[in-house]
Parts: structure tokens; sequence; C-alpha cells
């Protein structure tokens, strides 16, 4: 695929179209690219009951939001390491899409060819009273998910 980042690599998926592809293919994996203050604040998704558990591995650092530059050389290394293979469905989730769709974009450029970005992301789109977690996402559908 080498190294030109093809902008049709990555397609949108709703969270319900991936909490399905999750569960019918063993082989699919959730990235969560936030960072580890959501992880820990906010919570993760929970697939324990699927037999997985969510990759993590943050897209931008706290608190200065820079990209990390290691971000793609990261997220192979933790693929490699539980036997993902370059045409795996992976699922990639943020706060609520844009984050996870840039990471998603990288690793199709890096020759994963099977990369969605989860659009709703794991809270969704902020709702009139500027909150988010009520509208779409993982949370407001009532996926299962933890809080350390």
């Amino acid at each position: 695929m080498g190294t030109h980042l093809d902008e049709n690599a990555v397609d949108e998926v709703d969270v319900a179209s991936a909490w399905s592809s999750l569960q019918r293919n063993p082989r699919s994996q959730l990235v969560d690219v936030r960072t580890r203050a959501e992880w820990t604040y906010v919570g993760i998704p929970d697939l324990a009951g699927l037999g997985k558990r969510a990759v993590l591995v943050e897209w931008q650092t706290f608190p200065d939001q820079s990209v990390d530059p290691r971000f793609a050389e990261r997220l192979a290394n933790e693929l490699q390491a539980i036997g993902v293979q370059p045409n795996d469905d992976l699922f990639f989730i943020c706060r609520s899409g844009s984050r996870s769709l840039a990471a998603a974009k990288v690793m199709a450029a890096a020759g994963y060819g099977a990369c969605h970005n989860v659009s709703e992301g794991f809270e969704g789109p902020l709702d009139d009273e500027r909150h988010r977690g009520a509208l779409h996402g993982w949370k407001a559908i009532g996926l299962p998910w933890q809080q350390s």
C-alpha cells in the first residue's frame, strides 16, 4: 500500500455496526485512541463479553495535545503482539470520531487494509445543553463500558 495516504481507505461506521462486527468477527479489533485521562475518568469500552479487550494507544498526548509521532509504530507493535493481521478489521474510536479518523488514515497508509472509523465515538456529539454521552456514541446506546 506504500506511504501514500488514501482518504478512501477508511470508511465511517456507526457504533452499532462496529459492535455487530466485533461480535461476528473474532479477528476484528477495537482501537481506542483517546488519552489516558479519558480512559481513566470517562471510561473504556468493555469487550470482555466478546473475549476481547480494546487496544488502547493514545493518538495525542495529554495535556499538550500534540500527535504522538510514534503512534503508528506503537499501535503496530500492540497489534502484532495480539496476532492482528494487516487485513483484519480495525475499528478506531475516540470521543466523537475526529481523532480516530486521523489515526485510522495513518494506519491505512501504514498497510492496514481494513480500517474503519467509529463516527459517533465513545461519547457522541454535544447535545443542546452542550453535554456528551446522551446522543449517539458507545455509551449513549448502552454498549458495555467500564471505569477504573
